[in-house]
């Protein structure tokens, strides 16, 4: 029998202290090569991963899914805990605590004397009392605070949601769709060159459809998620039709490929 390295007591049911336990376990003198070496840096991507695998869980509806992704994010926020914690800065229960001070400062409706009977009123206090934690003081500061990290689709929307206060961008459905076809028409008209000014060109139509969404409550990111999804099954659909006249996809002609899409497509 190997006797343990560390000195830890096996439960039946283990909870957020336990992980913690684990963790700095795991990054202490005798725990993992692996994981006492690791940095804000080096597991950076896995926390990314793991976000975007709960929201997998969140998508596919399923809770054994979403439970054990959440575990696996929650890991990855005590392990940049842990990290702090060996750096003297701050540890999970500052963190903990700065998110409860947060949300009591924030909800004053519920933990003061505020009156906010609607949403809109909750989201329009939320973003005031944002603003002044931060000490924003103009518009353009506010844009300037979303993360540069976020997928180019959200920060758009997050971008465009903000000038808004400032009623800066187009909030009309129909002015934003023609300035998506001005967009789409200057792009015609220089031949569709490859070049850096219809990038720029086709970068501002990007930005109109982040504006568009925000004006009709779409949540880009989902829409697209779901058209990507939607393109995946239709693709499936239309090589299978092709392999049933006895030819792979890249084997059909352009006609014959225009027949599989008007087949696939046909109802829609």
């Amino acid at each position: 029998m190997v006797k343990n390295m560390v000195d830890f007591d096996f439960k039946d049911r283990y909870d957020i202290n336990d992980l913690r336990h684990i963790i700095e376990l795991l990054r202490s003198e005798n725990g993992c090569p692996w994981d006492k070496v690791q940095t804000h840096e080096s597991i950076r991507t896995d926390l990314i991963e793991e976000t975007y695998e709960v929201c997998e869980g969140i998508d596919q509806n399923s809770p054994e899914m979403l439970r054990e992704e959440l575990g696996d994010l929650l890991l990855q926020i005590v392990f940049h805990a842990q990290i702090e914690r060996e750096n003297g800065n701050f540890n999970f229960d500052d963190v903990c605590n700065d998110i409860c001070q947060k949300l009591v400062y924030r909800h004053p409706h519920v933990f003061g004397e505020i009156k906010a009977d609607d949403t809109d009123t909750v989201l329009k206090n939320w973003d005031a009392l944002k603003k002044e934690s931060k000490h924003q003081e103009t518009y353009t500061e506010t844009l300037e605070s979303v993360p540069k990290t976020f997928p180019a689709l959200l920060r758009g929307e997050k971008l465009c949601k903000r000038a808004s206060r400032a009623g800066f961008p187009i909030n009309d459905a129909g002015e934003c769709a023609d300035a998506i076809r001005s967009g789409l028409d200057r792009l015609e008209e220089s031949g569709f060159e490859v070049n850096s000014q219809n990038q720029q060109t086709l970068g501002n139509l990007l930005l109109d459809f982040c504006n568009l969404d925000r004006i009709l409550k779409v949540d880009g990111e989902k829409a697209l998620t779901y058209a990507s999804n939607q393109f995946i099954i239709d693709f499936s659909h239309a090589e299978k039709t092709a392999s049933e006249s006895g030819k792979k996809f890249d084997e059909l002609t352009p006609d014959e490929i225009e027949a599989v899409k008007k087949k696939v497509f046909s109802g829609r």
